[in-house]
């Protein structure tokens, strides 16, 4: 489903690009507006909206363009470092189209770190290639637009349940908000969660729509930009079974969302992108209530996500930006800090200290994924920095940091670092002990460096006799804690220290796979903000 090379661009007077590639069910057009956001740096695709037009009738490329621009699509494009997407049947007409169009493109698209000109780079930085390139489009936020005929064709065959390949294989495609504009056929509507836009249609069609869905809007204008803020643009469908959820309103909040960025000095040990320059440039996303800072300093949780994914998806995805909203703290996202070290990380961190009022003792790390192996680069390469980390399912060997290589200096042995680690206990990546002997070999090296007075006298080999079937020994406790939103449990193994407090917890979730979830976050900041690094030391 994705192409082989890059796409034959071509750019228009005021900067604006546009290019077009056959597939084999539809032919896409792909018009990217100029907007005034540093989008090279901070990667804003997955929180954008995926705007996808089908076309009435074919349009030639500069029709394209001055649709987008007309019609108010280029516009939201523009203000959300997006692209407008404008779909055609290989038919040519609708009437003729066959059903799939929408899957096939779901199948086309991706978010990734590596982008530009409205496709995504599938750069696989493991296998050092170039897997293809794919329409950028997340597939959380489909807004699917149609009129007359293309309409009609929406209308029946895209407002249900939709299998297809989603971010990390088969899942719910179902567009995400549909636009239906001069129907001519009754909707079909097969889900109560489907927003449906319904524009200059019959009071018929309206009350089909009203009483088939949850979540309608009714008007007879075409004003996208309004629609769009009334309505479309509050949506996104989550998850692999097609969960909607309202998208963040931090105004209403009453929270900050701010991008920024800065230049450091690339270190020797950067194995990245920007390996061998003199210097690059750091992407940041900061979260806060407004008015945080109005009382004096305050703690500092640095937040990496996972690989190919980016500084706005850990933030909703794992809801980060609720527990900072809830708790009262600084959320600094760090954008595709793959192409990062930890001792980058501590250059960053005086420009956040000159940037904002932050509370020294208090700056914590956490991380998802390829951002948890960044979490232990922290805890073997700068302990002192940090007074608690939350990395959370993964970790590379011992000694090795985010970019699989030896770590540049001796690791931690003795400084002790608040800990709270969590896995999936069905993922298909090694995150626990059980799982993997690296993952065992971490939890040893922790349970040690922190001082905790539990012997781990596991082998990986003699799982059959674990004590506990995950860790290999329970903590000195074990707390459990229940997921409502997901009906899943939080398993917390508790490991006291010589001094008889408990500084490490290891976590497992029931049901949960490769992710990061809202619950866990919570878990994990309750318990590293009760503590403090003062004078070099931990304090609660």
């Amino acid at each position: 489903m994705f192409m082989n090379e890059k796409p034959v661009v071509k750019t228009f007077n005021d900067g604006s690009k546009i290019w077009e590639q056959a597939y084999e069910l539809f032919t896409a057009k792909v018009y990217i507006p100029t907007n005034n956001l540093p989008d090279n740096i901070i990667n804003f695709g997955f929180s954008a909206p995926y705007l996808i037009y089908f076309e009435e009738t074919p349009l030639s490329q500069d029709e394209a363009k001055n649709f987008a621009e007309t019609s108010g699509l280029a516009k939201i494009a523009a203000e959300h470092a997006s692209s407008v997407v404008f779909i055609t049947p290989k038919t040519g007409d609708w009437n003729t189209a066959p059903e799939g169009i929408f899957e096939e493109l779901i199948a086309s698209s991706k978010i990734h770190q590596y982008y530009e000109d409205g496709f995504a780079i599938l750069n696989n930085r493991f296998s050092h290639t170039i897997d293809g390139y794919a329409i950028r489009g997340a597939i959380y936020k489909t807004c699917v637009f149609g009129k007359n005929k293309a309409a009609d064709y929406i209308a029946k065959n895209l407002l249900k349940p939709l299998q297809g390949a989603g971010l990390w294989g088969p899942a719910d495609v179902t567009p995400t908000v549909c636009i239906l504009e001069n129907l001519s056929v009754i909707p079909e509507i097969g889900r109560r969660n489907m927003p449906i836009a319904s524009i200059n249609n019959s009071a018929e069609i309206n009350e089909v729509v009203t009483k088939g869905t949850d979540l309608s809007y009714i008007c007879n204008s075409s004003d996208y930009v309004q629609i769009y803020k009334n309505f479309v643009g509050k949506f996104r469908r989550w998850g692999w079974v097609g969960d909607l959820q309202d998208e963040p309103d931090f105004e209403a909040l009453g929270m900050v969302e701010e991008p920024c960025f800065t230049k450091v000095k690339t270190s020797k040990d950067n194995n990245g992108d920007d390996k061998g320059t003199d210097t690059h440039e750091i992407g940041y996303i900061s979260y806060y209530n407004k008015g945080l800072f109005d009382n004096g300093p305050v703690p500092l949780l640095l937040c990496f996500h996972g690989g190919g994914d980016s500084a706005k998806y850990i933030s909703q995805v794992s809801e980060w930006y609720r527990v900072a909203h809830d708790h009262n703290f600084l959320l600094v996202c760090i954008e595709n800090h793959l192409n990062s070290t930890a001792t980058e990380m501590m250059e960053l961190l005086e420009v956040l200290k000159k940037q904002y009022k932050i509370d020294e003792t208090k700056i914590y790390g956490s991380g998802f994924s390829m951002g948890g192996c960044k979490s232990w680069d922290l805890y073997q390469e700068y302990p002192t920095v940090f007074a608690g980390l939350a990395p959370m399912d993964a970790t590379f060997e011992l000694g090795l940091n985010v970019f699989g290589q030896p770590s540049p200096c001796e690791i931690n042995q003795k400084e002790l670092v608040p800990i709270f680690y969590v896995g999936g206990e069905i993922t298909p990546l090694p995150e626990l002990p059980f799982q993997a002997e690296k993952c065992r070999d971490r939890m040893e090296y922790v349970l040690k460096v922190n001082r905790c007075t539990k012997e781990y006298n596991v082998s990986f080999e003699n799982q059959n006799i674990w004590e506990n079937k995950i860790w290999g020994i329970s903590g000195d406790e074990v707390k459990i804690e229940h997921d409502d939103s997901r009906n899943s449990n939080l398993t917390m193994n508790l490991f006291k220290s010589e001094d008889g407090n408990v500084y490490t917890i290891f976590a497992s979730v029931s049901d949960q796979g490769h992710e990061c979830r809202y619950h866990s976050c919570e878990h994990a900041w309750r318990f590293l903000s009760q503590f403090a690094r003062k004078n070099g030391k931990i304090t609660k």
